[in-house]
């Protein structure tokens, strides 16, 4: 049995997992980034950012935008999301499912038996005189039994089952990055959608005002019909575009109060506006053999890897012996008085080995455990691929997204200058009613995007934080 028990801790087999290789790229991009982003002076959320390589991710990444509000927002969500507490409860679903595992695998099963049996027996079937003969038969014991798990089967299925663990886990830890993320960015979204409606409104007034005074020059006979019309087309054009930039506040809402656990027409949310959120100016770069193990989403592939390695392990120890001891102490009486007394002491011990002779499912189990475990390889580089490209994505976004608010915000001020110049040029008759539509259309284009280009910098940044890892390592430090 020592021989055997020394056996058992040293033998498994399999192959041991090893951890994939790490990216061999220094780069997310083909082209290099530029050190920092393009600034846009004098214009709210236009400040450059500048990549930090190495820097760690902070565990409350969104405290970087410098909104309370949404601090409290996002702490709610962590608190009262289904989605997280249906995720919590998985992961202690497979905590449990090794635990009672490795309770039946590696340790004696210890067995209490207590039973009583009235039994009649007839004499003379065994050619005794006497007749029949009924009598009650008690007994009790204790029965140990135990596995040696000489060539690791029993601890491959273990080692699949904390890794299955280990991918809930990581599972949970992308499940709270995503929902901080999907927070900020429907808050960021609010403030654009408010923010815009704000500006179409205040067209919109603008625009009312030049009917009202078009309607009365043509009652004077000072313009054509025609330039009035013209006016009041662009005027119904801008208030036709409110009701689907109200449509979308509305539905951010609703997503907002879900996204916190709460349904949707019983809670008061706070209301953003881009001026609550402050930009970063500095971002984290992490290099790609480093991100491997910040991304929750590549930590829980490589978990599936583990468990995929660890069950081709289980299919190769079915081929080898197997070894099962038992043994048994207890009574057997015919009273219970007497049932731990002198003389009703019974005792066992058994030894089993079994070695398959013949089995032809065997070698396909191993080959569809390989074939299983090649097809979990392939899906860890794919998602170490997709990872790549998300920060890749995300740092050309950040890049281009500074330069489009830049050119947003110089067309702004121009189209703000120009459509000044015009009305100036229209009251002296300078221009016509054309000429005034156009400067307007251009006004208004140019201030919606303007605000849409404000809050895309704000949503980039965020998606960055989410694409380094969110800080989840850093919080478990």
């Amino acid at each position: 049995m020592l021989a055997l028990t020394a056996l058992a801790g040293c033998t498994t087999v399999g192959p041991d997992f090893k951890q994939p290789v790490a990216p061999n790229v220094s780069g997310y991009t083909a082209q290099a980034l530029p050190a920092q982003t393009a600034a846009t002076d004098g214009m709210a959320l236009g400040g450059s950012q500048r990549f930090v390589p190495g820097q760690t991710v902070s565990a409350q990444w969104w405290q970087n935008f410098g909104s309370a509000r949404l601090n409290a927002l996002i702490e709610q969500g962590l608190q009262a999301s289904p989605t997280l507490l249906a995720a919590q409860a998985t992961l202690r679903q497979a905590q449990q499912s090794y635990a009672a595992q490795a309770g039946s695998s590696l340790y004696p099963q210890v067995d209490a038996d207590l039973g009583a049996k009235r039994q009649r027996t007839n004499n003379s079937s065994f050619g005794q005189t006497g007749g029949e003969h009924i009598f009650n038969l008690y007994n009790a014991g204790v029965t140990v039994s135990y596995n040696f798990d000489l060539f690791g089967g029993n601890r491959r299925a273990l080692e699949a089952l904390a890794a299955q663990a280990d991918y809930q886990r990581y599972q949970l830890e992308g499940a709270r990055q995503t929902l901080a993320a999907n927070i900020v960015t429907a808050a960021m979204a609010q403030a654009q959608y408010a923010a815009q409606i704000k500006a179409t409104e205040g067209i919109l007034a603008a625009q009312q005002s030049q009917v009202d005074i078009a309607h009365k020059r043509f009652e004077l006979g000072a313009i054509a019909r025609g330039d009035e019309l013209s006016l009041l087309t662009q005027l119904e054009q801008t208030r036709a575009s409110l009701p689907p930039l109200r449509n979308q506040l509305q539905q951010t809402n609703h997503l907002l109060a879900v996204l916190v656990g709460e349904a949707p027409g019983a809670v008061q949310l706070p209301q953003f506006t881009l001026n609550d959120f402050t930009l970063p100016a500095e971002v984290p770069l992490l290099v790609p053999s480093e991100l491997v193990r910040q991304r929750p989403d590549i930590q829980a592939s490589e978990a599936l890897l583990r468990a995929a390695n660890a069950e081709y392990g289980v299919a190769i120890s079915k081929a080898y012996p197997q070894i099962n001891l038992s043994a048994t102490l207890g009574a057997s009486a015919l009273t219970t008085s007497s049932l731990f007394g002198p003389g009703t002491l019974v005792w066992s011990l058994a030894s089993q080995l079994a070695q398959p002779l013949f089995n032809g499912g065997l070698k396909a189990g191993v080959n569809s455990a390989q074939a299983s475990f090649d097809a979990a390889s392939a899906n860890y580089q794919q998602t170490v691929l997709q990872g790549l490209r998300n920060v890749a994505d995300v740092l050309r976004a950040l890049d281009n997204g500074a330069e489009t608010l830049q050119a947003q915000a110089a067309a702004n001020s121009a189209a703000e200058a120009s459509l000044k110049l015009v009305q100036q040029q229209y009251l002296l008759g300078g221009l016509s009613y054309l000429q005034l539509l156009t400067a307007q259309q251009q006004a208004q284009q140019t201030r919606v995007n303007l605000i849409a280009a404000q809050s895309q910098r704000l949503t980039d940044t965020a998606a960055l934080y989410q694409a380094m890892g969110g800080g989840w390592r850093t919080a478990q430090k």
